[in-house]
């Protein structure tokens, strides 16, 4: 096993998710609704708490394990989450009832999300997390980047598509999409951009004021 292998490995081993999450876990592997890992989510989780977030928006629901990890890093914050699957809505809404999450505390919504997001606020939210139509990303990044006030955080796991994006023979839709988000990405005199490679990978897209 090489260090790097061995580096991840331990990584992943070092993390506990909590029960709440881990039930949420099992129940999105029984509708076959992918969740994040737990390196992505306590990535996440992080980033939600050192915002001081009170207001976040999740693009894909799923299951609700990411929703979960962004309100443990948050536990004052209020949650939108988006997703076109009613079914794997009704899950998450039982995993937040099994997790004791206050019903003011999340706002669940049926929905495409190129029909939803235009009619959200800009500069409103404090995390933007997008984990939906891969073919899509850079459109629902973009409206993350509207949503997200000054020093907001945009959040794309999944990021590194399976080991795809790495490999230059790889020439899908997602693919071409997820490079293109992390090349415009770093290159912006808008955000500032860390990408980890922990697990699926994640993007994060920091917002700043302009060069004065």
């Amino acid at each position: 096993m090489s260090e790097h292998d061995a580096n991840a490995r331990y990584a992943r081993d070092a993390i506990i998710e909590p029960e709440h999450i881990a039930r949420a876990r099992t129940h999105a592997l029984e509708i076959g609704a992918a969740p994040v890992s737990a390196g992505v989510g306590a990535q996440c989780a992080v980033i939600a708490a050192a915002s001081r977030a009170l207001n976040i928006v999740e693009i894909g629901t799923g299951a609700g394990v990411s929703g979960l990890w962004l309100l443990h890093g948050a536990p004052r914050a209020t949650l939108t989450t988006i997703d076109s699957e009613p079914e794997h809505l009704g899950v998450a809404r039982q995993s937040f009832g099994e997790a004791k999450i206050p019903a003011a505390r999340a706002r669940f919504i049926t929905g495409r999300a190129s029909d939803v997001l235009p009619r959200m606020n800009e500069a409103s939210y404090d995390v933007v997390l997008v984990d939906a139509d891969p073919e899509n990303v850079i459109e629902y990044v973009e409206h993350g980047l509207r949503l997200v006030r000054l020093g907001g955080t945009v959040l794309i796991p999944r990021v590194l598509n399976g080991g795809r994006v790495a490999d230059p023979v790889q020439r899908d839709e997602a693919t071409k999409a997820y490079r293109s988000l992390i090349q415009e990405t770093q290159s912006s005199p808008a955000v500032i951009g860390a990408l980890s490679t922990i697990d699926e990978g994640l993007l994060q897209l920091t917002t700043v004021a302009p060069p004065a």
